[in-house]
């Protein structure tokens, strides 16, 4: 394989969540990665059906999909792309090696471009890695509003009033993420909660905005509550508006 500094890199993103690949997407354009995203599975594999699209040099996939999804998909992915393309399994919980047989690498979210670039290069198509190591941000989930490594690395990458769009973008959409599983604790719809758990905890991860990843994550570990969390609820605006007004302090 080419050192990754000498190629202008590939990417396929396959994750259901608007806005997760939408987060992911950026981050890995700004980084110089080229990227094209799907929705599902099935989609990534109509349009690889396609004997004149170029075959990618990794596909990162997200683990926790409705319908084709997993292994499964990485079985089908592997014999369109053959063992030229790496298969990248992510996911913001840990899975078993069994789980992704048919993957090369597994990478932890959240994680930073940077190490994504190193489980590439030391990535060789066909070889599993179960567990690619580094992967995760410089620092756990914990009850940080910004992680400054994280937003140091970002406000490297891109213009200033797009770093800054990209946070408004990620807060609004856990704001409402938070009142529609607010509302799905009342009817128990422990799908919604856990789904909106689980986006939270992703894209607030990726951005550094480590204590409402790690609410969502408490949230998403619990799973749905008999009555309403109202405290949860309470804590987690908070967090937002307490994010919010440190974005609103920092300065091109």
């Amino acid at each position: 394989m080419a050192p990754v500094s000498d190629l202008r890199q590939r990417l396929f993103l396959i994750d259901d969540d608007l806005l997760s690949r939408e987060v992911l997407a950026l981050l890995a354009v700004e980084s110089g990665f080229s990227v094209e995203s799907f929705s599902s599975g099935e989609a990534a594999l109509a349009h690889l059906a396609n004997q004149d699209a170029e075959r990618p040099l990794a596909i990162l996939i997200d683990m926790q999909m409705p319908d084709l999804s997993g292994d499964a998909l990485a079985h089908q992915l592997r014999s369109v792309c053959g063992r030229k393309t790496l298969l990248l399994a992510m996911s913001g919980t840990p899975v078993l090696a069994k789980q992704i047989q048919h993957f090369d690498a597994f990478i932890l979210k959240p994680f930073v471009m940077d190490n994504l670039r190193r489980v590439i290069a030391g990535s060789v198509p066909g070889v599993s890695l179960w567990q690619a190591p580094e992967t995760s941000l410089p620092a756990p989930l914990q009850s940080e509003a910004l992680n400054e490594t994280t937003y140091e690395s970002l406000a490297g990458s891109m213009p200033h009033d797009q770093l800054m769009q990209l946070y408004k973008m990620c807060l609004d959409d856990a704001d409402r993420r938070i009142g529609l599983m607010r509302e799905a604790v009342a009817k128990q719809d422990a799908e919604t909660f856990l789904r909106g758990a689980h986006s939270i905890k992703g894209c607030c991860g990726m951005v550094g905005a480590l204590e409402l990843a790690a609410l969502a994550a408490e949230m998403e570990e619990r799973g749905l509550p008999e009555v309403d969390d109202v405290i949860s609820y309470e804590q987690f605006m908070e967090a937002s508006g307490r994010l919010r007004r440190i974005l609103g302090t920092l300065q091109k």
